[in-house]
């Protein structure tokens, strides 16, 4: 194969990956990945966060980042790039051209009908435009696990669930029952 016939093959699959991935990892600068739901739009992984919506973790216009996508068939990493980060002003048209394709995309919006305006008034839109060949793709992927602590949360349970709860729960299903 010719070097150009590689090149497209990997921006390929890059973009195939990104398209059919709801979810996507995005290196945070702290040796980390954090997830991000996403759509492919105009060449790049676009996200909004800030305010109501997911995290942006300080991602800002200029930052490498390395995005990874997973395997709709086997959920393992099928895919990993760098990524340039460019921010869209609010309100521009790329900016209202993104918007339109990320709210789309969002589901279980408590605001459908407004959401675009509270994206404009407290949340970014950011756009993690690939920025060469693909660093793991399958033929090179790497050895090691990347296996990661879960990220620290204050989101607790209020309290443990009472022991007696499976009883109770499949206790009345087998009295009906029978």
């Amino acid at each position: 194969m010719t070097e150009v016939s590689v090149e497209l093959l990997d921006r390929a699959l890059v973009e195939e990956s990104a398209k059919k991935s709801g979810l996507l990892w995005v290196s945070a600068g702290d040796g980390s990945d954090r997830p991000v739901w996403h759509v492919w739009h105009e060449g790049a992984v676009v996200v909004v966060g800030g305010g109501a919506e997911q995290p942006l973790h300080g991602w800002a216009t200029g930052d490498a980042v390395t995005v990874t996508a997973r395997s709709k068939d086997s959920w393992g990493r099928l895919v990993a790039w760098p990524a340039r980060v460019e921010e869209l002003p609010a309100e521009s048209p790329e900016w209202a051209a993104a918007v339109e394709e990320l709210k789309a995309k969002r589901l279980n919006s408590p605001d459908f009908a407004t959401v675009v305006e509270r994206w404009a008034r407290e949340s970014r839109v950011l756009r993690f435009v690939p920025a060469g060949p693909s660093t793991e793709h399958p033929g090179a992927e790497p050895t090691d696990s990347h296996a990661a602590a879960p990220v620290p949360t204050p989101v607790t349970t209020r309290q443990p669930a009472p022991a007696a709860l499976p009883r109770l729960l499949f206790g009345r299903r087998r009295a009906r029952r029978g």
